[in-house]
């Protein structure tokens, strides 16, 4: 299987985090942490992106920032602490502006030209965003053809109904969602239910294994 880049590696779900109010930030990384998961993606999506960032960092559990758009934004992330950065398209400046501050970065890509970008920029990962709308597993076979050494990362429509599915999936090394801690559940300081949520995901994980 193709690894992940830098402290990513050997993480097979990714939780995307949409966080509104960073006062609980801490206490919804460790509810996840209790169900398993080691890492966890807060996008920029919000003004609470960038201070839940800095305090989960602070905690020393693997935080990365996603939705990051610009250079500057990765400047601001690698300030507060994150680790890695994840992108929705693939932009050359964001990608190597991540690499100079020593963040592992995972961009987004939609087409085999993105895909191609990113192994002339020297990738080993990308995520595969919007994966549903762009065909699923079946887009991630047919881009796996050409790119064998590029793992694919599938991130928009995962949810455990097809998760194992993209898991057992050899060119698959992690999924990318937000099921476990929904934004609805993160508003509602819901931790026993994301714990909850994030164990069946990590059982789920294990359960599987690239075919």
């Amino acid at each position: 299987m193709t690894a992940l880049p830098g402290v990513l590696a050997g993480h097979r779900i990714v939780p995307v985090l949409v966080i509104d109010d960073a006062a609980g930030a801490v206490d919804a990384v460790a509810a996840l942490a209790e169900g398993g998961i080691g890492c966890a993606e807060i996008t920029l999506r919000t003004a609470a992106g960038l201070p839940s960032i800095a305090a989960v960092a602070a905690t020393g559990i693997i935080v990365g920032a996603g939705t990051v758009l610009t250079p500057e934004q990765v400047d601001q992330v690698a300030d507060a602490g994150a680790q890695f950065v994840v992108t929705p398209g693939f932009a050359r400046d964001v990608v190597d502006r991540a690499l100079e501050r020593g963040l592992a970065v995972l961009p987004g890509v939609a087409t085999p030209t993105e895909v191609q970008a990113a192994v002339r920029a020297g990738l080993q990962a990308v995520k595969l965003f919007p994966a549903d709308l762009l065909g699923g597993l079946g887009m991630v076979r047919a881009l796996a053809g050409p790119f064998p050494a590029i793992g694919f990362v599938p991130s928009g429509g995962v949810s455990p109904r097809n998760a194992g599915d993209y898991l057992r999936d050899p060119s698959v090394p992690a999924v990318s969602g937000s099921w476990m801690a929904t934004r609805e559940l993160l508003r509602g300081h819901d931790y026993e239910a994301i714990a909850r949520l994030s164990r069946d995901a990590t059982a789920l994980a294990e359960a599987v294994s690239p075919g």
